[in-house]
């Protein structure tokens, strides 16, 4: 038998620059899923993206899944896209097995935790306070440039790597540090600066979830448990703001951010893939 793609739309091109089309999986012309593809609203056309991929039940654990992802490699390549990715959810266990076998490379993760009732307190000598005018524009030029080399170091072009920093620092800050919702702490111990923490509110998330979107323990100050320290600060001002969970991301290959993480009980809920198209 003969799996197959059949686009299910003519090809769709959007506002944003993106192109993208949906198939339906067949199998000698009888369909037994969907997959749906597009190229990357940041990246480029040149990157493409398994926006979804699903297959019928009945047909599960037959390899049509697999079939199809690499029949979506073709059809990308033909589009002039040299990279793919896509973004697998946990408890799809069976999805990240199949990508992984077809030499996809983990490039992060996102990480959530249910948030408990009472704040947690800081280590004596820890406090956080807000960050001032004075830091903010430091701190986001070094952001931003941090930022960009945690994916350029993952293997994505300088220039990709640049625009997507940009790109999310300007969709998540239109009003820079009075960006409702957003906060910015600096972590100091004994008085001394040592940290910075830039986290979402459920009310910047819109859905009652905070985001840790940047965690930063100063050079000199690392190996000493301040980053459990802005952790816990970020929790804490969670809860103050009403959120009822806590999330981030971890790119792979941050031992000691995952070791971190892992402790404190965040737990993967989502996983970002990619392949190099030859």
């Amino acid at each position: 038998m003969t799996t197959t793609l059949r686009p299910a739309e003519p090809l769709q091109q959007h506002e944003d620059g993106t192109r993208s089309r949906r198939y339906r999986v067949c199998v000698n012309s009888r369909p037994v899923g969907v997959i749906h593809l597009a190229t990357h609203p940041v990246f480029g056309p040149a990157v493409a993206r398994i926006v979804d991929l699903r297959i019928d039940e009945p047909d599960r654990g037959r390899g049509r899944g697999t079939v199809a992802a690499l029949a979506a490699e073709e059809v990308v390549r033909g589009w002039g896209c040299t990279r793919i990715e896509a973004e697998v959810p946990a408890a799809a266990e069976g999805a990240l097995r199949l990508l992984t076998a077809l030499q996809y490379t983990q490039r992060n993760r996102n990480l959530r935790k249910t948030l408990g009732s009472a704040a947690p307190a800081l280590p004596a000598g820890s406090r956080g306070r807000p960050m001032t005018d004075d830091e903010y524009g430091p701190w986001l030029e070094q952001g931003k440039a941090g930022y960009a080399r945690s994916w350029t170091e993952r293997g994505v072009p300088e220039d990709e790597a640049r625009a997507k920093s940009a790109a999310d620092h300007a969709r998540l800050l239109p009003q820079g540090r009075a960006t409702p919702g957003m906060l910015f702490s600096v972590l100091e111990h004994q008085d001394t600066a040592v940290g910075t923490l830039w986290l979402a509110t459920g009310t910047a998330t819109g859905d009652g979830r905070a985001f840790v979107y940047d965690v930063e323990v100063d050079a000199r100050h690392r190996g000493r448990g301040h980053g459990r320290s802005l952790m816990l600060l970020a929790e804490a001002q969670a809860l103050a703001a009403g959120a009822r969970s806590i999330g981030l991301n971890v790119f792979a290959g941050n031992t000691p951010a995952e070791r971190l993480y892992d402790s404190l009980g965040y737990r993967p809920v989502l996983y970002v893939l990619h392949k190099q198209l030859l």
